[in-house]
């Protein structure tokens, strides 16, 4: 239920309300909840009042003092029928992490597990076009480090880096965090849905946005310091030297936070990002074991203590014999299919729809050029 163990619901519904008034922007927002002493008094303010406030104009107050609660319990509603909840600062199941960040979000929505939102994070992110080591790579330290019942891994819900985090971390059987540029109910990229349902039912979905939300360009910057935030550290997998990967370690230092950045070949364009932040002072990351230590927390035994070695989970016991050759075929590196038609032995076609029945259940992932990889 959208209802906040702090504060009532009328509360809520009221800020909510003023959430959606064109312009109002987080920082004066909070500016006017403080000093109206709640979002139900700032709603019933006189209209002098509010325009005397720093930074609201008389046009400013009209539009506060037009607001109806009744259009914020519309939202909380919507949130009822998904089973998500809307967060303000004082819940106590806002992130407490993010309560620390300079610009905290007023109103804060969440979709599915909230005590993950407590827990020690650690934040990957990376490009969207990212390579397949850059995938490798993300699995590896992601998938060791949620392994270890410690740390969530948070992400931005994005296609390549951020995806294979996310899928990782669920893999392994550990929690994620997703956070949103958009609504609930709207799923961005198309491409992540399956994503999107693993997250509800396993991870846990943010976003400052309010259900039915369309992205839009200015929205990413401002999740960026929302990864970041929630996490103790960030670690950058891949990033060209113009990467939003790169603004969510910005606002990770900004933060207070550490930054750590996975070596690339010096000759990928992708890794100029990650080359760039190690010289200026970034701890590179080889195991997951640098991770938990940036964290002070204890390096795990047979976690992260070799490179290049992860954590391969076990196959689903309900695989017929093709589907459980192609799992043994298969691998966080991606392998073209006519190289798993021969593990297939040779039927084209029978491995074709074991594939593609595989990709359905969320077991294997399809890359452009036929070449398929688990999740």
């Amino acid at each position: 239920m959208a209802d906040l163990a702090s504060g009532s619901r009328d509360d809520v519904a009221a800020t909510l309300a003023l959430a959606q008034i064109p312009g109002i922007g987080a920082v004066r927002l909070r500016q006017l909840l403080s000093a109206c002493g709640g979002a139900a008094a700032a709603v019933r303010a006189p209209h002098a009042q509010i325009a005397a406030l720093p930074g609201f104009s008389r046009a400013a107050a009209t539009a506060i003092r037009e607001v109806k609660p009744a259009e914020g319990e519309k939202i909380l509603k919507t949130l009822d029928t998904l089973g998500a909840r809307a967060l303000l600062a004082d819940d106590p199941d806002f992130p407490p992490m993010l309560a620390e960040v300079p610009d905290p979000p007023p109103v804060l929505f969440a979709w599915g597990d909230l005590t993950q939102l407590a827990k020690p994070a650690v934040a990957f992110v990376g490009s969207r076009d990212c390579t397949e080591y850059g995938v490798a790579a993300t699995r590896l330290l992601a998938g060791d480090v949620a392994a270890t019942g410690q740390v969530v891994v948070v992400s931005g819900m994005a296609r390549g880096i951020d995806a294979a985090a996310h899928e990782a971390a669920l893999d392994a059987g550990g929690g994620s965090v997703g956070v949103l540029g958009n609504g609930f109910g709207v799923i961005y990229p198309s491409a992540n849905r399956l994503l999107y349902q693993r997250m509800v039912a396993h991870g846990c979905l943010i976003t400052e946005h309010g259900p039915g939300e369309r992205p839009h360009a200015g929205a990413f910057p401002r999740r960026n310091r929302l990864v970041s935030g929630l996490a103790r550290v960030t670690v950058v997998v891949e990033a060209a030297a113009t990467s939003g990967a790169l603004i969510t370690a910005d606002c990770a230092l900004d933060q207070g936070r550490g930054v750590l950045a996975v070596p690339g070949p010096i000759t990928s364009a992708r890794s100029v990002g990650c080359i760039k932040l190690i010289q200026q002072g970034a701890k590179p990351v080889l195991t997951a074991g640098d991770i938990l230590e940036e964290m002070g927390l204890p390096r795990e035994s047979g976690v992260g203590s070799e490179t290049g070695k992860g954590r391969r989970a076990e196959p689903p016991g309900d695989l017929d014999p093709l589907q459980r050759a192609l799992w043994d075929a298969l691998g966080a590196e991606l392998k073209h299919v006519d190289q798993l038609v021969v593990a297939g032995a040779g039927d084209v076609g029978r491995v074709l729809t074991a594939l593609t029945d595989l990709e359905l259940r969320g077991i294997v992932r399809q890359e452009p050029g036929m070449r398929f990889g688990l999740r």
